[in-house]
């Protein structure tokens, strides 16, 4: 008898925490989209790591330095407001595909609110083989039982969708 990994291991959270409701789904969004043949691009994160630590030796240094450390964290902060916004994951295109830009997908989950909304975009909004970005705006009930538990299949299916739609392939049921 076959069973699934997810019936052996269901993703669970606490429905009265936004935060652990949004960071499951958006891990699973990060599964789905792996499993579509999308390797993740870690260049920015890497980026934002190098800059951090450079910012903390700096600071580390500033400490004992006689002189008062100038503020650089406007600086940080501007970086990461600007490329990353919401962004979940960055991807690189498929191998063997002919498009030549990646995702990004981004996600967000008001506070005090139940509408889920997850975009796919193109990396490179400027490239000619990027297509128009999708939006999927839900309501996390129809992903969760009562109990807080992911119903992976519903989930995934919405999400595998919404990556068919950003890619043209609109089949009809």
């Amino acid at each position: 008898m076959a069973s699934s990994g997810a019936a052996k291991n269901p993703k669970k959270t606490n429905l009265l925490d936004h935060h652990s409701i949004k960071h499951l789904l958006d891990e699973s969004v990060t599964d789905v989209v792996k499993s579509r043949a999308y390797a993740e691009d870690l260049r920015l994160s890497n980026v934002r790591l190098l800059i951090g630590s450079i910012i903390i030796a700096i600071a580390l240094l500033a400490q004992f330095y006689p002189k008062k450390f100038p503020e650089n964290r406007d600086f940080l902060f501007f970086i990461s407001y600007t490329k990353e916004k919401n962004a979940i994951l960055f991807t690189y295109p498929p191998a063997g595909s002919f498009n030549s830009t990646g995702l990004v997908v981004s996600s967000k989950l008001p506070r005090f609110s139940d509408m889920y909304t997850l975009t796919i975009a193109s990396a490179d909004p400027k490239s000619i083989s990027a297509n128009k970005p999708v939006v999927l705006t839900k309501s996390v009930t129809k992903w969760f039982t009562k109990d807080g538990v992911l119903v992976e299949g519903l989930f995934w299916k919405d999400v595998e969708k919404l990556i068919d739609d950003y890619n043209g392939d609109r089949k009809s049921k």
